[in-house]
């Protein structure tokens, strides 16, 4: 049999995602599938002497789709020369009915059996050898996270087999699974564990919601703690001991009046370099992105990893799923808004997820305009918490009312409706390094790929627009609005110009200018609402179409104009 393509096919929240890694390593893939917005993932695998591609497939129950996710599943089916059919191995009666629909399809078929580690703590004993037999394809027990059975796995990837199931209705197939599992499977009675407890305890309102406030607020000092500490005793010391004395030999070699010197240095501020103040692209363009923000990333993307794999998302997405249907969304929409306070880019790429073009509107302009990503909110809690944590705190509380009162509005407004919430959820597994590791690694690598070259480019566009005098020109036409409703200063105006290339750099230049506490709180907030930062806009205008995206631009412009408006009159 010849081998070029092999899809990984099965229910979500069965692991595939982890035997991909398994089989591929970390240098993947992620694409649209043509003429869609739905992603799979794909990569290389050495299989004898040959290199073969891995295909993640979107994950689906069935292969009578009934979305465009599953849409797309079943047209891959068609383009696969193998498929691993991964299976929770303790959910098995409920996995067999797509096992039961591929082995129909006529396409060469192995079961990977995965989440075989857990099947013991739940006194769940499956006859692999029989399953086989009653199967007719082979079938190995796995486990993505600790790399049992993998090896195996890629071993027996020739052995797959065309099925030779055949039914004539769904009481027929499940019929079938029925006398399978009956043949293969025994179950024994066991005593709950600790997690299988704190499982029953975290979805139910009475103690979930109150379990779900202290795990966030948990994890933001953690994030926090992680945060600073990377910041005080690695990042700070390196620029200040290895990179100032470079910056400044630089800018001796330079003179301070020369252009290049205010390109690549920026302003000396009383005769030294100050990373954030000097604004030139070797001083704060590198040390906004590296020096600031990246610790917060780092500790951002550690904590989500953690949560991911123990389990714990799917769960505050059913919590929440009451308070989003009021907001016009269902409780899965919740994890763009967490991913979009790490960073607002994979936060709009996650609104896939999201199935009613309502949903996906409703939820791109909720987190562009009151979702700050980690980047910005460590600027605002380090610039504005220096006058007091009240005004930190008057900065949030204005960003959710606005998510609460915009998200009303738009369910008002917005024909159509929510959609109920369809959520496997997983239970609670104790996450491997290994795993939160490589996962946290590839996010930095796309968080630096992207945020790199779009603060260079700010930094290089504010300081050619400030030679050129065009900032100038700028800060009279917008002073009407700056000074006459925001009460802020018209140098301001060039924060809003950067606020669009990125927004943590651009709340950074208001130090500079000498406000006041109030003009510094209302500063702070219209960064944070007026417009996503300009790699995040062109994502959204991927996913929402530009028709759509000058909708959400205009709303955006009026809740900016309205909330600085309103700051200023109350404050």
């Amino acid at each position: 049999m010849q081998i070029e393509k092999i899809l990984l096919v099965g229910n979500p929240n069965v692991g595939k995602s982890t035997i991909f890694s398994r089989l591929t390593g970390v240098k993947v893939i992620i694409s649209n599938y043509p003429g869609t917005t739905v992603e799979f993932s794909q990569g290389q695998m050495k299989l004898g002497d040959k290199s073969v591609m891995i295909i993640d497939v979107p994950g689906t129950y069935t292969l009578k789709p009934t979305c465009e996710a599953e849409k797309v599943t079943v047209q891959m089916l068609k383009e696969g020369d193998v498929v691993i059919n991964v299976v929770d191995a303790t959910n098995l009666e409920r996995n067999l009915y797509l096992t039961l629909e591929l082995l129909e399809r006529k396409i060469p078929v192995i079961v990977a059996l995965n989440i075989w580690d857990d099947t013991k703590h739940r006194g769940i004993s499956i006859d692999i050898k029989k399953l086989e037999e009653q199967l007719g394809v082979p079938v190995v027990h796995t486990c993505g996270l600790s790399s049992e059975g993998i090896k195996a796995l890629i071993d027996r990837i020739p052995e797959a087999k065309v099925g030779k199931m055949s039914v004539s209705s769904d009481g027929d197939r499940w019929n079938k699974i029925g006398k399978i599992i009956e043949k293969t499977q025994k179950l024994s009675h066991r005593h709950h564990t600790l997690l299988e407890r704190l499982e029953d305890l975290s979805i139910k309102p009475f103690t979930g919601l109150p379990i779900a406030i202290g795990i966030i607020y948990c994890a933001f000092l953690v994030i926090r703690f992680i945060g600073e500490g990377l910041i005080g005793y690695i990042f700070e010391p390196l620029f200040e001991n290895l990179w100032l004395p470079l910056m400044m030999s630089l800018s001796n070699y330079l003179g301070e009046q020369t252009f290049l010197h205010h390109i690549f240095i920026g302003n000396l501020i009383a005769g030294n370099i100050d990373f954030i103040q000097s604004f030139g692209l070797l001083t704060t363009g590198l040390f906004v992105p590296i020096g600031m923000v990246l610790p917060y990333i780092v500790s951002f993307y550690l904590v989500l990893g953690i949560l991911e794999d123990f389990g714990y998302l799917p769960r505050l997405a059913v919590l929440l799923d009451n308070f989003m249907h009021h907001l016009g969304l269902h409780g899965y929409a919740i994890i763009p808004f967490i991913l979009g306070l790490g960073c607002n880019v994979p936060g709009a790429l996650a609104i896939r997820i999201l199935e009613e073009r309502r949903e996906k509107f409703i939820a791109a302009t909720l987190m562009a305009i009151a979702i700050p990503c980690m980047a910005q909110i460590a600027m605002i809690v380090g610039l504005v918490g220096q006058r007091g944590g009240k005004y930190v705190a008057i900065i949030f509380f204005t960003l959710f009312v606005i998510l609460i009162v915009k998200g009303l509005i738009l369910n008002k407004v917005l024909k159509g409706m929510s959609p109920e919430i369809l959520l496997e959820i997983p239970p609670y597994r104790i996450p491997q390094t290994q795993a939160v590791m490589k996962k946290l690694f590839m996010r930095l690598s796309g968080f630096l790929k992207e945020a790199l070259p779009l603060v260079f480019l700010g930094v290089l566009f504010l300081n050619t627009l400030y030679s050129l005098k065009i900032i100038d020109f700028f800060a009279d036409i917008f002073a009407p609005i700056l000074t006459g409703l925001w009460g802020l200063p018209k140098e301001a105006t060039s924060t809003l110009i950067v606020g669009f290339l990125r927004k943590d750099v651009a709340v950074g230049m208001l130090g500079p200018l000498n406000l006041s506490t109030k003009q510094l709180v209302i500063g702070s907030t219209i960064l944070a609402v007026y417009f996503p930062c300009i790699a995040t806009y062109m994502v959204l205008i991927r996913e929402l179409g530009i028709k759509d995206m000058l909708k959400a631009t205009f709303i955006m412009i009026i809740v900016a104009l309205l909330t600085g408006t309103v700051l200023n009159l109350i404050l």
